[in-house]
């Protein structure tokens, strides 16, 4: 492939009225906000409470729906992901009236995926069996390690064998389950890493997300490292190599990566996070849920209440959301950019073009290109197995004129 050195010029003129969204898909997003612990890597929008009202919870999540489709009449929903906190902490019912509401209120595509959060505990994985009955195809399952010397210290209150007795009800019960590892932990070794995943690739699943440890400002995690209680974590080479070896060892195990962190058989990726990354609209409903929506032509940045207690306080005087924020050109374009560039087949330059009424740089890209970073044609742009190693500091010089 060689450096774009021309768009047509129609199509970097930005229609008055834009649909642009159309090209990413429309979906919804319901954020539970509660936990039974919280984890000390964790800086999402996440509470403990023993004492939680479940109907009350329905009942806002329904007028939330209620709301929001007067905005999007007629739009085709593709996909549904409930994301938490934990939300195979929601009574199945809830999820189950959800589900009904948004197939009342919206057309849903033929092959509309539904996915569900899910923590380990064999209590949850007791409901399995009700979620799916409620319309739920597709769990996320959040294992995290699989030692249980490393749960523990990743803050997790399941053990290897409950995770792994879980999913094996969750793959006997639902179409797809993915779940979730974190790599470069603590003390932990490359052989280790690889012995891991090895083991995670033998579980007959489809989808794998496999996360690199950060720490977060804000975290357990983070309070830890900031005096230096935080030992272990592994130097940038090491985190490098792990990074390299996840590819190699998942491509060889035909799951090679689609995104910078997730893994999928061929036609299993995760129809809703394939909507952020193709920068579709969705819509956010749920305790500090963020959005994008377009209205009238405009794309616009939807944020809840993060507070459980203000956001239920808030849907009843019918104003659930924080701020709705306009976004401008150069807002859709860096975050077209910093979306879509996360994803294996890259980005349609004529659509950047479209979204900033400019095209990309042609001396970055030339640069880019000639580094090995990215790979460019007049309509495709991507970035290299090498590029991805460094993937900010690839879209922060494609940002800079």
């Amino acid at each position: 492939m060689r450096s774009p050195n021309f768009w047509p010029s129609a199509l970097i003129v930005k229609p008055a009225f834009s649909e642009d969204w159309r090209q990413g898909g429309f979906g919804i997003y319901i954020h539970w906000p509660f936990c039974e612990a919280k984890c000390p890597y964790c800086d999402f929008n996440s509470h403990v409470s023993r004492n939680i009202d479940q109907s009350a919870w329905k009942m806002a999540y329904l007028a939330e729906l209620e709301r929001c489709a007067t905005e999007t009449p007629g739009r085709t929903v593709t996909a549904v992901f409930f994301g938490g906190g934990t939300p195979s902490l929601m009574n199945p019912d809830t999820v189950a009236a959800v589900i009904a509401k948004i197939k009342a209120l919206w057309p849903t595509a033929n092959d509309l995926e539904i996915t569900l959060e899910a923590n380990p505990g064999s209590v949850e994985a007791g409901r399995f069996v009700a979620y799916r009955d409620g319309g739920v195809s597709r769990i996320s399952m959040g294992i995290q390690a699989l030692n249980d010397v490393d749960l523990k210290r990743l803050g997790r209150i399941h053990s290897v064998s409950e995770a792994l007795a879980a999913f094996e009800i969750a793959r006997n019960t639902f179409e797809r389950v993915s779940f979730d590892l974190i790599y470069a932990r603590q003390d932990q070794s490359l052989k280790d890493w690889e012995a891991e995943l090895r083991q995670a690739l033998t579980l007959s699943i489809d989808h794998l997300s496999l996360y690199q440890l950060t720490v977060e400002d804000g975290t357990a995690f983070g309070d830890r490292y900031a005096v230096g209680k935080l030992r272990g974590l592994p130097d940038d080479d090491l985190g490098a190599d792990m990074f390299d070896l996840t590819q190699d060892v998942c491509g060889a195990a035909g799951m090679p990566a689609y995104e910078v962190s997730n893994h999928a058989r061929d036609g299993a990726q995760s129809r809703h996070n394939l909507i952020y990354w193709r920068y579709g609209d969705y819509l956010g409903i749920g305790p500090g849920a963020h959005g994008r929506l377009t209205v009238n032509g405009l794309r616009h940045a939807t944020t809840c209440f993060s507070n459980p207690k203000r956001w239920l306080d808030a849907v009843e005087e019918g104003a659930a959301e924080q701020s709705r924020e306009s976004l401008s050109i150069e807002d859709e374009a860096t975050e077209f950019l910093l979306m879509g560039l996360r994803l294996r087949t890259g980005i349609d330059v004529n659509r950047y073009a479209a979204l900033a009424q400019k095209p990309l740089d042609a001396a970055a890209v030339t640069h880019l290109t000639d580094i090995g970073m990215i790979e460019a044609s007049e309509s495709i742009l991507r970035v290299t197995d090498q590029g991805f190693r460094v993937l900010n500091s690839v879209i922060f010089a494609l940002l800079t004129d």
